[in-house]
């Protein structure tokens, strides 16, 4: 029996979705910072096991929006839950240093939209390797209420304890299929160029910590890959780095240059990786202000609809 669909991965805000999603993918596809609302738009990842193909949406954490940018966001994560087979919502294994369960206004909305869906859904307790393990039950308990879930799995996506559990639960609750849907070497529906932009925003969000990152935005304005079939290989990538005001473009550049150049290399570095060739990164640094809120702009980097 062959078993295929789609799993929407939904949660509040820095809960471990896209970290779940790269450990599942063994790829860094979805970027990853400490900076709660990192992903943007849903990212597709496909994951094959024996006997089932399961295709993963990496969503926006659910939240109360505020603001244009926001409101794109949560559509999206809710828009998603309409399109796919089942729900995998995450949750936190216990958070402060009592390890407090608090089942928040915005996790039962969460499971109320699920519910909405009428889809199946699986809810995953993330980030085990936090606490002891005798501290579960009671996290667990204090969900389990919320919906009649089709299982209740806790994991680690960090570290993958208990990530193979949770992939196998996934799979036997996906629909039977004739055939995958898609080809086995797929491994997200993100473009190169897509991928170019997010890596640099991952490095911009990190490096400048809580100066700048919710008002950084990167387009790439040039992907040339014809150099991939020439001798060495090489892919020549330009892009900008959008922030909305000119003291937030100076942390970005920084002295002498410095701050950019640490940026382009990291994402350098990590877009080598994944290309298998050379990579020349050019950045510069425009200011768009309050590009947050104007929808020609979110329309432009393709943030919602």
């Amino acid at each position: 029996m062959f078993r295929a669909g789609f799993v929407a991965i939904v949660g509040r805000p820095n809960v471990g979705k896209s970290t779940l999603l790269n450990r599942l993918l063994g790829e860094h596809v979805a970027i990853v910072s400490a900076r709660p609302q990192t992903t943007r738009t849903r990212i597709l990842g496909v994951v094959n096991v024996p006997g089932a193909q399961i295709a993963l949406f990496d969503t926006p954490g659910l939240h109360r929006a505020e603001g244009p940018l926001n409101r794109r966001m949560v559509d999206t994560a809710l828009a998603t839950l309409g399109e796919v087979d089942q729900a995998l919502v995450l949750v936190e294994a216990g958070t402060g240093p009592d390890l407090r369960v608090e089942v928040g206004e915005t996790v039962r909305w969460i499971a109320s939209e699920v519910r909405k869906s009428g889809k199946p859904a699986v809810l995953g307790v993330n980030k085990i390797d936090r606490v002891p393990k005798e501290s579960l039950l009671p996290v667990i308990d204090a969900y389990r209420g919320l919906l009649d879930w089709s299982a209740v799995v806790p994991f680690s996506a960090l570290t993958g304890e208990n990530v193979e559990a949770l992939t196998r639960v996934l799979a036997e609750n996906l629909p039977e299929a004739e055939v995958a849907p898609f080809a086995l070497d797929v491994l997200t529906d993100q473009a190169e160029r897509v991928l170019a932009a997010e890596y640099v925003r991952e490095q911009a969000m990190e490096l400048t910590r809580d100066e700048i990152p919710y008002s950084v935005a990167v387009e790439v304005e040039e992907f040339d890959e014809s150099g991939r079939r020439e001798g060495g290989g090489l892919v020549r990538i330009g892009a900008v780095v959008f922030v909305e005001r000119q003291s937030q473009k100076a942390i970005v550049i920084g002295k002498g240059g410095s701050m950019l150049k640490k940026i382009g290399t990291r994402a350098r570095e990590r877009l080598e990786r994944l290309f298998g060739c050379k990579v020349f990164l050019g950045l510069t640094v425009k200011v768009e202000e309050r590009w947050r809120d104007r929808a020609d702009v979110l329309h432009r980097l393709g943030i919602g609809s």
